[in-house]
This record gives structure tokens, C-alpha cells and sequence, in this order.
């Protein structure tokens, strides 16, 4: 099993999105990148933590490759905006990749450079690209948010569109149950 960190705003969005793809056995949401140990959501929402919300995702990597995971994270939120993700502001909300090798700062390197010149996006990736150091799991009530929780406004008028998203221009990398 094979681990990858990504943030890409709010960790209840990006959680729900790689829960239903094909080839990953979990999906934790917690946060790394800050300047001290052991954060709370209280910390990190206050924007002085340095740390951002992400998701740690384990995987197969017979069934889905690391760059089959990163297309996926670049295509279901916004790499283009600085701090942001729609209306969640904040350092905590920036887009980032968190390498645990070589090989996937490779393979992060290389899709950015190829997003680039392929100009998928009308702006440029603002995506951070950094060593993993540590990851800190979420509060208990943070994890599996959006299949315990799809009926909150956030998760309908948020979170649902991002997972119609990745369901319609990923048919092929769906979960089967």
C-alpha cells in the first residue's frame, strides 16, 4: 500500500472525491505543512498554523498509479487559484502536494509542466509542491464528512457537484461496491 498527501481546499471535498476512486483502500483528512505538532481544526481555521487541510489517501499502486491519482486532483479543484477554493479562504484552503519519494515529485513535476503546455487551465498552476514531513489525522467528526453528512448545505452545494464531476470525467477510475 502506498501513500500520497494532497490538499486541495477543504479536506471534506477532496476526501469525498478519492473515496470513490477505483484502487484506493482509505482516504484520512487531516493536515500537514504547518509550523507546529499536533494541530486542532480551531488552529487551522484560524489561518496562523501554516498548516494546510489534506487528505492522506492509501492505495494499490497495481490498480491506480500515482499519476492517475494526480490528474484526478488536478481536474476536481481549482490548481490555479492562490489560497482559495471557491469561498473557503485561508492558507489552509491552498493547493498542494505533499511528496513522500522521489518518484512522486517526479510524476507531480512532470503532469504540472504538461498541464502547462498543454493549457488545460485558463491561468497558471499555483499548485505548491513539498516534501512530506508529517501528516496529522483529523477530529474523529472530520473523517467520512460527506457520506455521514450529504444532506448539510455545504455538502449539496459543494461537495455533490465535485463528486459529479470526477463520476462524469472519470467513469473509468470509479469504485465498483
Amino acid at each position: 500500500m502506498e501513500k500520497l498527501v494532497l490538499g486541495g481546499g477543504c479536506f471534506w471535498c477532496t476526501e469525498a472525491v478519492f473515496q470513490r476512486v477505483k484502487g484506493v483502500q482509505k482516504v484520512v483528512s487531516g493536515y500537514s505543512g504547518g509550523k507546529y505538532p499536533n494541530p486542532t481544526y480551531r488552529e487551522i481555521c484560524e489561518g496562523n498554523s501554516g498548516h494546510a487541510e489534506v487528505i492522506e489517501i492509501s492505495f494499490d499502486a497495481q490498480q491506480i498509479s500515482v499519476e492517475e491519482l494526480l490528474i484526478i486532483f488536478f481536474h476536481t479543484h481549482d490548481p490555479t487559484t492562490l489560497n482559495r477554493q471557491g469561498n473557503d479562504v485561508g492558507t489552509q484552503y491552498r493547493s498542494i502536494i505533499f511528496y513522500a519519494n522521489e518518484v512522486q515529485k517526479l510524476a507531480a513535476e512532470k503532469l504540472m509542466i504538461q498541464l502547462e503546455k498543454e493549457q488545460i487551465f485558463d491561468a497558471p498552476i499555483l499548485t505548491e509542491l513539498s516534501p512530506l514531513t508529517v501528516f496529522y489525522p483529523a477530529e474523529a467528526y472530520h473523517q467520512d464528512y460527506f457520506n455521514q453528512n450529504s444532506y448539510q448545505p455545504y455538502c449539496s452545494v459543494i461537495i455533490a457537484p465535485k463528486i459529479a464531476k470526477f463520476l462524469k470525467h472519470f467513469s473509468e477510475k470509479v469504485a465498483t461496491e
